[in-house]
């Protein structure tokens, strides 16, 4: 287990700031790939957050109780979305605990794609249902964060993080 755990809310924020957020110097090839990985698809998430409460607003005119629910997991996903990037954000100062955080949001995607191939019919072209790709994409940046260039990386930032 990760001993850096954040002790309060200024532990999770960025320590830079979100101003840092495309700067990548000094990370091994590995955890640069794995951070725009993470880093694009929780931008990705944010937008089709952004999107999706624009659509439920247009849905409360016609069933406002669906409505309601679609508004309520829209915006949970929104929000997991936005923690994905300060998550992703943490993991490049080398806090291996947002490193277990970003590796269970992989987990959970995988949930999700088996939930949603199970809810869809179970075959992998079962269109909105399926997170197969999200899960496969998820779990490449999981594995680039758990290399050994990677561990190497964080182990020497363990002491100055």
């Amino acid at each position: 287990m990760p001993t850096d755990g954040p002790r309060n809310f200024n532990d999770v924020m960025p320590k830079a700031g979100f101003s840092g957020m495309f700067s990548v110097t000094g990370l091994p090839t590995e955890l640069k790939v794995s951070y725009w990985i993470w880093l694009i698809g929780g931008m990705l998430g944010v937008l089709g957050g952004l999107f999706g409460v624009l659509v439920t607003l247009a849905l409360f005119t016609v069933a406002p109780g669906l409505a309601a629910v679609i508004l309520l997991l829209v915006l949970v996903a929104l929000a997991l979305a936005a923690a994905q990037i300060v998550l992703v954000l943490k993991m490049k100062e080398g806090k291996e605990w947002a490193r277990l955080a970003l590796t269970i949001v992989a987990g959970v995607s995988l949930v999700l794609a088996v939930l949603g191939g199970s809810v869809g019919g179970g075959g992998m072209g079962q269109g909105i249902g399926n997170n197969w790709l999200g899960f496969l994409i998820s779990a490449a940046a999981t594995v680039l964060m758990w290399l050994p260039n990677s561990q190497a990386w964080f182990n020497s930032v363990k002491g100055r993080a």
